[in-house]
């Protein structure tokens, strides 16, 4: 049998090569850039960081087979070489999509509140956990992250409420996207069975999965949504206190939004509008793409959310 063509100084290498050479190269760079660049991917959950180091190996080997092969010609048939195509895109695209999940880092700033002595915070690989140190706990507040948003940025905004007696999960979601585990906030309550008044609570997308969870979960007595709306209605949705904060500059769960949401939600929810305030103003990680300008400062409007916050979370009552 006759060996395969071997390629001669000078040949050029087939497109089809160099686009293996890119993808491949794809597989390891943005792996490496998130992993490295962002220190939010390795102290989320730990989906995200997996799904990058096999990216990540799978170009490497990927790189090294092409290394391997670079002195053969491969003659494909056009079904074939369509097919090696289609799929090099479909690579990419999946490529694509884990820069998408870079997920916006916690930033301290002005509005960030130093741990007390009193406070206890415990980190695991599916949730942070802030109680006050030393008392009996009987309220808990379980909070779900806005899309591709750290769950460390949501600890300051909260933490008033872990000073005044309540303790506080945030979860850290799979992707950082709480729809693909709505139901996250079970194993939280479960872990702390002291704890016999529950509300849930969400910021953006977080809020969806907490209203669907308070839908379906009649043990939890207060809905707490930030920038937030649900998808299902909760018009009947017996002995669930709602608290809706929003603000005024908020440029993806818009005004309108969270107007037409009154709707879905009990006829006795409360309403309470940061003036001045955005969507990136209800945690920790500067900027969002698409948001609006806001006109008061980030300290200011988190001061009202906190304290909205603990108001609502005292007036919870147990069901």
């Amino acid at each position: 049998m006759s060996s395969s063509p071997k390629a001669q100084p000078g040949t050029r290498r087939p497109v089809l090569y160099w686009a293996s050479a890119v993808t491949a190269a794809a597989l390891i760079v943005v792996p490496a850039w998130m992993l490295i660049g962002n220190p939010a991917v390795l102290r989320g959950h730990p989906l995200l960081p997996a799904l990058l180091a096999v990216a990540a190996v799978v170009g490497i080997l990927w790189g090294f087979m092409l290394w391997r092969g670079r002195r053969e010609l491969r003659r494909r048939s056009t079904v074939r070489a369509v097919g090696a195509w289609v799929g090099r895109v479909a690579v990419l695209a999946l490529v694509a999509m884990l820069a998408w999940l870079n997920p916006f880092a916690y930033q301290a700033g002005s509005a960030a509140v130093a741990t007390a002595p009193e406070v206890s915070v415990t980190e695991s690989a599916t949730a942070i956990t802030m109680s006050p140190a030393g008392s009996a706990v009987t309220q808990g507040l379980v909070f779900y992250p806005g899309a591709r948003v750290e769950a460390r940025a949501y600890a300051d905004i909260l933490k008033p409420a872990v000073d005044a007696g309540f303790l506080v999960v945030i979860l850290k979601t799979p992707l950082n996207l709480s729809l693909l585990d709505g139901n996250q906030a079970r194993a939280a309550m479960e872990e702390h069975p002291g704890v016999t008044t529950w509300t849930v609570g969400g910021h953006s997308l977080g809020g969806v999965s907490a209203s669907s969870f308070a839908l379906s979960n009649l043990e939890v007595s207060g809905l707490l949504l930030y920038a937030s709306y649900p998808l299902d209605s909760l018009r009947e949705r017996a002995g669930l206190q709602v608290l809706s904060i929003s603000g005024t500059e908020d440029g993806l769960s818009t005004p309108a939004k969270i107007d037409a949401s009154k709707e879905l939600l009990p006829a006795d929810a409360t309403f309470f509008a940061v003036q001045g305030g955005n969507h990136a103003f209800f945690g920790s990680y500067g900027p969002q793409p698409g948001d609006h300008e806001p006109t008061v400062t980030r300290q200011a409007a988190q001061a009202q959310i906190s304290t909205a916050t603990v108001e609502f979370l005292r007036q919870v009552q147990a069901r």
